[in-house]
């Protein structure tokens, strides 16, 4: 008997020859076959939807901006055209780019420690710690995270205004700085992935509340503290509506900049043809100059993210 025509016995007791094909693997049902279609067919929107102007955008630089209307979308302008595109922003406003580009991270930065040193004691007390009024606060905080930015814009104005805060670095920071979700992430991590055994051994063993939460709990909540820290940075470095209001001019930050680099160019703003202009592929530069910072940080700081962001989905 050859090789091709030795019986074998399946586990479900029929026989049949090695080497030969179980019908029903050989051709998927159509249920199967229309769910990878499917699949596919949602990856390719995605694509489509999501990675082609982003490929679009990454070009646009190399190319002038009668090039970018009139050739292939996805083709490589020049190196010699990237430089002059490199100079003309640089050149706008004696390079205040770099202004806007500073006074961002100014902003996001100070705030993003603020934010950790008030986000991250008060999701460890509504969890951990029990005191008079826990469940109102919790309470407060979960209808505050459900109030859209926008909204609070108007009445921080009119606060910061009564205080003579407005067009100084605070009447941005502090606002940034207000973030119920880091709080609420922080509760929902030390609710869970955090065991309060742990905790009432370390009080056993003599320690007060402050040397609990900064030598146990803390070390514990790295995860979650790159996720508050992540959130917070990315919400507030493209925050565009607020610091438009408080601080224009020279102390806006990038996002605002855009905004002024953008009304620069004829095809968007007619009435600016007569001053200085801005061509296309100068704002695709910029586009990616202010999105360049955010991306680094993303790119070294995702090991911590997706262990903050799994590490609430058990209860120990």
């Amino acid at each position: 008997m050859s090789a091709t025509e030795t019986i074998v016995r399946p586990r479900g007791g029929r026989k049949r020859p090695y080497g030969l094909h179980d019908p029903q693997t050989a051709h998927p049902s159509p249920r199967g076959w229309m769910g990878r279609t499917l699949a596919w067919a949602v990856i390719g929107f995605f694509l489509i939807f999501f990675v082609l102007p982003i490929v679009w955008l990454v070009l646009a630089p190399t190319k002038t901006a009668r090039q970018l209307l009139l050739d292939n979308p996805f083709s490589f302008g020049g190196l010699d055209t990237l430089a002059s595109n490199w100079n003309e922003l640089m050149a706008f406003q004696n390079g205040i780019v770099w202004v806007w580009l500073g006074n961002a991270t100014m902003y996001s930065g100070l705030a993003l420690l603020l934010t950790l040193v008030v986000s991250i004691p008060a999701g460890y007390a509504l969890a951990l710690v029990e005191f008079r009024g826990r469940r109102a606060l919790l309470a407060v905080t979960l209808i505050v995270m459900l109030i859209p930015n926008t909204a609070l814009v108007l009445p921080v104005f009119l606060e910061l205004s009564a205080l003579k805060l407005v067009g100084t670095p605070l009447s941005v920071i502090l606002p940034f700085s207000f973030f119920p979700f880091g709080v609420y992430l922080t509760y929902i991590y030390f609710s869970t992935a955090v065991s309060r055994d742990l905790l009432n051994a370390a009080r056993i063993d003599g320690a007060g509340e402050f040397r609990v939460f900064a030598q146990v709990a803390m070390p514990l909540a790295t995860p979650v503290i790159a996720l508050v820290g992540f959130f917070n940075l990315v919400g507030n470095w493209n925050n565009y509506f607020l610091p438009f209001v408080m601080v224009p001019g020279r102390k806006s930050p990038i996002q605002v900049g855009l905004a002024e680099l953008l009304s620069n160019v004829p095809l968007f703003n007619p009435t600016s043809a007569g001053s200085v202009t801005i061509s296309l592929p100068v704002l695709a530069m910029a586009t990616i100059l202010s999105v360049a910072p955010v991306l680094v940080i993303f790119l070294f700081s995702q090991r911590f993210l997706v262990s903050g962001m799994t590490a609430g989905g058990t209860k120990e």
